[in-house]
């Protein structure tokens, strides 16, 4: 808490003041961290074309591009993911988080199978199947960014949204 009130160039009393403990302030910066890559995704969404397609891609070219692509925002989200097991606190954002990111995943599938016609499975385990395809995706770029390029996963996830 020391490190971070000197980083922050504020008094500890001051951090003390607003987070009672470690735990409640890293939740929060997960809170924090995970709405500024959210914002991205919108925003690249709402720049998009209205069709459900396009939308779709938007979304997919901004979880393959900086800020998400980038080795240190996966060191961040393992602190947090790490302390998931024992948080309370973490364990409690993460479900707020995980839910809100599945359900824009889940109102771009909508719009898709009310443009196309029903999907072949059920509209929420779709939304699920395609955050664990992205977030798999995401991880293994950053772990070895060799594997494969940003343009290839997002081919990998157009054609995982034609196969519905």
């Amino acid at each position: 808490m020391r490190s971070i009130a000197a980083e922050a160039g504020v008094s500890l009393g001051l951090i003390n003041h607003h987070f009672p403990n470690k735990e409640v302030l890293v939740a929060e910066a997960y809170r924090h961290f995970h709405r500024q890559l959210i914002d991205v995704h919108a925003q690249a969404v709402a720049r998009a074309k209205p069709e459900a397609h396009a939308r779709l891609r938007a979304f997919f070219e901004s979880t393959f591009s900086p800020p998400n692509l980038d080795r240190d925002v996966l060191t961040a989200w393992i602190v947090f993911w790490g302390m998931h097991r024992h948080s309370k606190e973490i364990q409690r954002v993460h479900g707020e988080t995980y839910h809100a990111y599945v359900g824009l995943v889940r109102s771009m599938l909508a719009g898709l199978a009310k443009e196309r016609g029903r999907l072949r499975m059920n509209l929420s385990m779709a939304a699920i199947g395609l955050t664990a395809l992205l977030d798999g995706l995401w991880l293994e770029w950053c772990l070895d960014p060799e594997n494969f390029s940003p343009h290839e996963a997002l081919r990998i996830c157009e054609g995982w949204i034609d196969s519905l």
